[in-house]
């Protein structure tokens, strides 16, 4: 709810960064190199608070907010639901390495959001590095440097040599100069949640991302499933503070539950306020299999975060086939409760980032109950539509050959028999299967074991030309009957 009168009060706001790319290209350490040398405040001061999900930088007198690991991995499940979460991206490309199919994945989720961005090509400290590569296989896929005559603007970094960091900073800060980014700090407090877990001491917890207005301490602020008031308030540092502005990760404490990742927020009044506005969230449905066939998981994350991402990228995973079922999912390490829900759903435990203690993994070893642990979640997904299409039915693909029209039977002993007969469609073969079809109906089946002409072996006998066969099959031939020639292909589809 925007108030005009307040509309002289716009100020500029700082720039909020995604870091998008393929896994080991360097977005981590590139983000490390900024924060050992544009951290906001002294090292000194405790670092960074876990699970924030974002941390803010100083240059040239401006402050830029980066998305943190996870929080760039949650960046798929807000940007699902239509949530613009973040004004600059920067899409990593290691130039030693060259675009990936998570590259190709990154410049899908730029170009979707409509995300102003550059090119940050990393490790141009090593010998193998081929920038001009790099360019060339951009160019392909429409993202045009400047270097090639585009307007993207792209620089050379190395996290290592701590080069190239500065040009990184400028490009960021001349972006959000032409894209113009204003706020008004006195306007209704909105934002988004940026990052969700539960708090062992302190119960729910959020990381939000103020985007216009303000959010005070003891502010009450709303989502559309939850609300909460902010009883607590810190910056992404720990330290305690009285309200957090636009463009800044703020951890509040005093949700009544743990919010969802994505979702947006509005501060109110007051408590009645809130619930009056509140929308009930829609459940998560399961896709249901036609063929009935359901791969059971039981979901364990690190944080809220990394849970809502992966959940999200499980609803993109076709289900028509086989359908997906999360029969639990939780944050926190692996429990001797989640090893004995296991054994009753008969699921598989797939962790995030999460550990077990030894007597659970000791539990899960005597139920055999599998656990597979992952570090990152693109690799989990992948495993998780793995085991799905191990699941699916391999189709038999029947290909008709020919038919033979038996005239005589020679020779019948157990399931062995001696046949003449002419071709009359297609052809036959050694090895092909065959249906037995007497006055129209198909009475039994078999195998044609080998194939003669005046008493010599065959390939091939083609239509119109008479043969011998030597048919294995339970249901005795005879005279009259036709062999109808097949072939059975089995094919594993996926999902």
């Amino acid at each position: 709810m925007q108030d005009s009168s307040h509309a002289k009060d716009t100020v500029t706001k700082p720039p909020v960064v995604v870091i998008l790319g393929h896994v080991d290209h360097g977005k981590s350490s590139l983000l490390e190199a900024i924060k050992d040398d544009f951290h906001i405040t002294a090292k000194e001061s405790g670092g960074i608070t876990q699970h924030i999900g974002a941390y803010q930088a100083e240059y040239q007198e401006k402050i830029i907010t980066f998305l943190d690991t996870p929080g760039h991995e949650a960046f798929s499940a807000m940007r699902s639901r239509g949530t613009k979460v973040a004004d600059i991206g920067i899409l990593v490309v290691a130039s030693d390495d060259g675009i990936k199919p998570q590259t190709l994945e990154a410049i899908r989720i730029i170009q979707e959001a409509n995300l102003p961005f550059f090119v940050a090509m990393t490790k141009a400290d090593k010998p193998e590095s081929n920038p001009d590569r790099v360019r060339r296989q951009l160019a392909e896929q429409g993202v045009l440097t400047e270097t090639y005559g585009g307007q993207v603007l792209e620089v050379l970094t190395s996290a290592t040599k701590k080069t190239g960091i500065q040009d990184l900073l400028d490009m960021v800060l001349l972006i959000a100069e032409m894209e113009q980014l204003r706020c008004n700090p006195l306007e209704q407090g909105r934002g988004i949640i940026i990052e969700s877990f539960l708090d062992s001491r302190r119960g729910p917890a959020a990381t939000i991302l103020v985007q216009n207005g303000s959010v005070h301490l003891g502010d009450v602020v709303g989502t559309s499933g939850v609300i909460g008031k902010a009883k607590i308030l810190e910056d992404f540092q720990g330290s305690a503070v009285a309200k957090a502005v636009p463009g800044m990760p703020t951890l509040v404490i005093g949700f009544e539950e743990a919010p969802h990742v994505g979702d947006e927020f509005l501060v109110y009044a007051n408590e009645e306020d809130a619930r009056a506005a509140r929308k009930e969230s829609a459940p998560c449905v399961m896709a249901v299999a036609p063929e009935g066939e359901v791969l059971t998981i039981i979901l364990k994350a690190d944080v809220l975060g990394s849970l809502e991402a992966i959940r999200q990228m499980f609803a993109d995973i076709p289900q028509e086939k086989v359908a997906l079922q999360v029969s639990l999912a939780g944050v926190g390490d692996i429990t001797e409760g989640d090893v004995k829900h296991a054994q009753g759903t008969l699921a598989r435990i797939i962790a995030f980032r999460v550990k077990e203690k030894s007597s659970v993994r000791e539990l899960a070893e005597r139920s055999s109950i599998v656990i597979e642990k992952f570090e990152i979640i693109y690799e989990l997904v992948q495993r998780v539509r793995e085991l799905m299409e191990s699941k699916v039915a391999p189709e038999v693909v029947r290909k008709d050959i020919g038919e033979l029209s038996v005239l005589a039977v020679f020779f019948a002993e157990k399931e062995q028999q001696i046949i003449g007969g002419k071709v009359v469609k297609g052809e036959v073969f050694k090895g092909v299967l065959a249906e037995i079809v007497r006055e129209g109906d198909v009475v039994g089946k078999g195998k044609v074991k080998n194939v003669q002409q005046s008493k010599v072996d065959v390939s091939l006998v083609e239509r119109g030309e008479e043969c011998g066969l030597m048919f294995q099959g339970a249901q005795l031939v005879q005279g009259g009957d036709r062999l109808r020639f097949f072939t059975e292909e089995v094919r594993q589809e996926g999902l």
